[in-house]
């Protein structure tokens, strides 16, 4: 099977409503989507990567530009016939952070495409030692006031959410009229994660902690910057009192994970396939993970498409020891979506893995162009392929 080019596409998808966390108040997101086209009459094949500053330092334009870079790189396998070709490819490409939501989208676009290509779901490629034929979303409160905060949880114990992440910023006051108020709503009995995306400083976190224990939110998520030197005293802080530390921006890639592991500070490794830079990598963390004997739990980016929601199913699939899944969000916080397929998870969170060939979605054309400005196209043609790219 022959690549005869590759389309890149600059996404911005509109959101229902703000969604807000410390880092970043939303109307849209910035995503990017590689269509791989092929000789094979009609056969395509679609990856998405979401690339945030805040976590790999990727923009939506370095991210372009990454995927091009890749596509020039030796192993690039522009004839592809078999799996082993992908996962050389991306253990060849580069180990740096910065390019992760540009290899994620490339190397779900090549499963995407080899999977529909055999007549295979993607899940046929993935590890088959840890797969779940159900999945049990959580759901997420965002920073935002006490009627939306009030009508985000009310829809959520509606559906029956027993798992709730509570985003917080860097106001205690804010955080705490917020954190009762979710209690009020779900009720005890859940669980509930806070998420603070790096906000807060010691001093901050060690206010918030008497008020975490209170409510029972018994995992606090990245509540420093990654680069803070105040982990280690953190982390004697709060196991002291049950309260176990999640990293997320902390580790984007192999390197932060053993660096994780040799430190010593987290209890909990948040997996998001953009951040991590696929499923290659994403499985090989999760592998380090169990290991450690660490627990993870399955994430997502704000914003994803169904493509990328597609692709997270998939990996929760291949998943059944996460601690807790977040995703699927599609018809919650899309205004409109790229698939014809509903992502979405139904009543209690439960999803089950996406029949079908490839990621199990179908894209549509006229959204993927309205969402998005003309492609960056790499065209086989014009950098002088026989089977191999140049050096």
């Amino acid at each position: 099977m022959m690549i005869t080019a590759i389309n890149v596409y600059k996404v911005t998808l509109p959101f229902k409503a703000t969604f807000s966390h410390s880092q970043k108040d939303a109307r849209s997101v910035d995503n990017i989507v590689v269509e791989i086209v092929t000789n094979e009459n009609g056969l395509r094949g679609y990856g998405e990567g979401a690339p945030r500053p805040y976590v790999t330092g990727e923009t939506q334009r370095d991210a372009i530009r990454n995927v091009t870079a890749l596509c020039l790189n030796k192993g690039f396998p522009w004839d592809l016939d078999q799996i082993s070709q992908i996962w050389n490819f991306v253990t060849a490409a580069t180990s740096d952070k910065s390019h992760n939501s540009a290899l994620c989208a490339l190397e779900i676009a090549l499963l995407d495409m080899l999977a529909r290509k055999k007549g295979r779901n993607l899940l046929h490629y993935l590890p088959t030692d840890h797969v779940t034929k159900e999945i049990q979303y959580g759901g997420t409160v965002p920073i935002a006031d006490l009627n939306m905060v009030t009508e985000i949880c009310a829809m959520l114990k509606e559906f029956d959410i027993k798992a709730v992440r509570l985003k917080m910023g860097k106001c205690f006051e804010a955080n705490k009229r917020t954190i009762k108020a979710v209690c009020r709503v779900m009720g005890r009995g859940g669980s509930l994660r806070v998420d603070v995306n790096g906000a807060w400083n010691l001093d901050l976190a060690k206010q918030h902690l008497p008020l975490l224990v209170s409510h029972e939110a018994n995992i606090l998520e990245q509540p420093l910057m990654p680069n803070d030197d105040n982990w280690e005293e953190l982390a004697d802080i709060v196991r002291a009192r049950d309260v176990k530390l999640m990293a997320d921006e902390s580790v984007c890639s192999m390197e932060d994970m053993e660096d994780a592991i040799t430190e010593g500070y987290f209890d909990i490794i948040n997996i998001r396939l953009s951040k991590c830079g696929g499923f290659f990598n994403s499985l090989k963390i999760i592998q380090r993970v169990r290991a450690a004997g660490l627990n993870y739990q399955v994430g997502c980016q704000l914003g994803e498409s169904g493509i990328l929601s597609a692709a997270g199913r998939a990996l929760c699939a291949a998943s059944s020891d996460a601690l807790y899944y977040d995703g699927s969000y599609d018809a919650f916080l899309l205004k409109e979506n790229l698939t014809t397929e509903n992502v979405t998870f139904g009543h209690g969170g439960k999803a089950v893995p996406l029949k079908g060939h490839g990621l199990g979605i179908r894209v549509i054309p006229e959204n993927l162009n309205r969402f998005s400005d003309d492609p960056v196209t790499i065209q086989r043609s014009l950098i002088g392929l026989r089977g191999t790219c140049p050096e």
